[in-house]
């Protein structure tokens, strides 16, 4: 059953993948077709054919390595570095009008702006998942001994600014907490907090673990945890929490009256209480209830952890996606936010001191392990087009870049040739395209280098099987 659906997700990964750079290509095609240029071919797929057909010119195929498509029109540049040897030879072909090559070049990004707006008002209608962490700014959880807690930051602290700049959520990219702590720059961070109405600038020194050559280098970070909703997912049977009466579904709001802002913080404080009866105030049905419990150390099914790992525990399973709510974003609202994300992406790959450089990003393999893993979840489908949507608007603008190979390096070209009034001569053109197809297939590679490293499996702590054995109760209804 496992197999069958990881074939499944699986599946499901390539065809958007290939869908996504197929259109891309198709914007091309049909615009070649339009202004009358060659077109030699027009393949989904790469590698050895597995079908191929020869109609009006056109010669139409399915590769073997499902990664894409292409289209051959051998009157825009020389590209043999990436598309291999045509048929035809350039200098044979009549020479084409500036207009005609910015339009085919142009095409491809704008199929792509179009397949991310119809995906786009996809996610409008259906509506995207969004969990807290999109939303919040509070501080659920200062990890012990970090450089958060040594600036001073609290659970509950609620964050306006970091390095002078608003943030309006947890995760993303730009207006994010953690976006803007990963590409600032210096020393310290200041950083700005409503504290019960007080307003505070706290400055904390960021850490990042150095990593081996061959792994991506870590990024700053000053190990707080968002918000999130201490929900209960389930109570395991004869646990002191189930002996209290704690139900699933109750929502943990204090522990000893120190208010709780995220799960982890319960574990926490078990740990320091060390054995003692606690009070936990939780909500259900919109009311506050107390329940005294006393953590117990668990059995153990099978294989049983060093006695110094063994922890105390209450029995509780936390729901991990918290108060999840639906959002329907306008498709404008969806393409701008790409768009910002893609600019603030940038400015801090160019920044100075940035700890973000090209390592960070991903090619194709780490962008289809993206796709495999927002399939794996409950909102597989709403996550992986509003996905696309972002990595739709990213391979228009990346594609006009004005470089060389790329479809923004055609527009420039022709702009070129339209100010000289003359073609660029073929050996100049072969030359700048094979030198830059071969920088474009390095960085490619460079980037699958790191993405192939975190296909492996993660280092995961081993779990265990655990049980609470029934609490004797004596003659007066009295727990023992």
């Amino acid at each position: 059953m496992e197999l069958l659906n990881f074939l499944f997700i699986l599946l499901e990964v390539i065809v958007l993948f290939n869908l996504l750079i197929i259109v891309h290509e198709l914007g091309h095609f049909l615009a070649a077709k339009w202004r009358g240029l060659v077109v030699e071919r027009f393949g989904i797929w790469f590698g050895k054919p597995l079908w191929e057909k020869e109609f009006k010119g056109v010669k139409y195929s399915l590769g073997s390595i499902p990664a894409g498509g292409f289209v051959a029109l051998p009157q825009m540049a020389p590209m043999e570095a990436i598309e291999g040897k045509g048929d035809s030879e350039q200098k044979e072909l009549p020479p084409i009008g500036v207009i005609d090559k910015i339009i085919v070049a142009f095409a491809g990004p704008l199929f792509s702006f179009g397949l991310a707006y119809v995906f786009a008002v996809l996610i409008w209608g259906i509506g995207k998942p969004v969990s807290e962490r999109d939303t919040t700014t509070q501080i659920g959880y200062v990890f012990p001994d970090s450089p958060a807690e040594k600036a001073g930051l609290f659970s509950g602290d609620i964050i306006n600014k970091i390095n002078g700049e608003f943030v309006t959520r947890w995760s993303g990219i730009g207006d994010a907490v953690t976006w803007q702590i990963v590409s600032s720059t210096g020393d310290s961070i200041p950083i700005e907090i409503d504290r019960a109405g007080q307003t505070l600038i706290l400055d904390a020194k960021p850490e990042k673990q150095d990593a081996e050559w061959y792994k991506r280098g870590n990024l700053r970070q000053i190990q707080i945890a968002p918000f999130q909703t201490p929900l209960i997912a389930n109570v395991e049977e004869n646990s002191p929490a189930a002996v209290a009466g704690i139900q699933s579904n109750d929502i943990v709001r204090k522990v000893n009256d120190l208010a709780i802002y995220h799960p982890r913080a319960l574990s926490q404080a078990i740990e320091e209480l060390s054995g003692e009866e606690l009070v936990v105030t939780v909500e259900r049905d919109g009311s506050l209830m107390d329940f005294s419990v006393r953590p117990v150390i668990p059995s153990y099914v099978d294989d049983a952890p060093p006695v110094e790992d063994q922890r105390r525990m209450v029995g509780i399973q936390w729901d991990l996606n918290g108060n999840m709510k639906i959002s329907h974003p306008t498709p404008n609202d969806q393409i701008r936010a790409s768009v910002m994300a893609m600019v603030n992406t940038f400015q801090a790959l160019f920044a100075e001191d940035s700890d973000i450089g090209a390592q960070h990003l991903s090619g194709p393999v780490g962008i289809m392990r993206i796709y495999y893993m927002l399939f794996q979840s409950d909102y597989g489908w709403r996550l992986a087009l509003w996905f696309s949507v972002i990595l739709n608007v990213n391979l228009a603008l990346m594609n006009l870049l004005p470089v060389p190979v790329l479809d923004g390096g055609h527009i420039v070209m022709a702009c070129i040739e339209g100010v000289i009034r003359r073609p660029i001569p073929f050996f100049i053109l072969n030359y700048v395209q094979t030198g830059f197809a071969l920088l474009v297939i390095g960085y490619m590679l460079y980037v699958s280098f790191f993405d192939v490293q975190d296909l492996g499996p993660a280092a995961k702590e081993k779990t265990y099987q655990i049980k609470f054995e029934p609490v004797a109760v004596n003659e007066t209804g009295n727990n023992q």
